[in-house]
């Protein structure tokens, strides 16, 4: 993978991605549709946001449909961990969640990730 965030300079920094690592365009769009920014904005924010009501919503949603497509996107590897490397429950739970009791928390996206996959 060849997506770097590289700190520029005191608070900048320089996203950079190939071709090749968006190849559904989640990236692009993110970008694109102010997904990013409003999410990296929202992290930032104090709680008297200055802005106004509508451009706190615009925030609010761009922010919400970037957790939830990474939520799925976060399911999907799960799956990926367990098929393709193997881990177990625990192991999964451990390096995810960081705690290797909640593997049913894991089970729970692997199932949600399957779902998305269509398997």
């Amino acid at each position: 993978m060849t997506v770097r965030v590289t700190k520029t300079a005191g608070h900048a920094a320089e996203i950079t991605w190939a071709v090749e690592d968006d190849p559904r365009g989640y990236l692009n769009a993110a970008v694109d549709g102010d997904q990013l920014e409003s999410a990296l904005a929202a992290l930032g924010t104090t709680e008297d946001l200055a802005a106004d009501g509508e451009s706190l919503a615009v925030m609010v949603r761009h922010t919400t449909e970037l957790a939830r497509l990474l939520e799925r996107r976060a399911a999907v590897l799960v799956v990926q961990l367990r098929a393709e490397h193997g881990m177990s429950w625990p192991q999964i739970a451990s390096r995810v969640l960081g705690d290797p009791d909640k593997h049913s928390s894991v089970r729970r996206m692997y199932d949600s990730g399957r779902r998305h996959l269509g398997t």
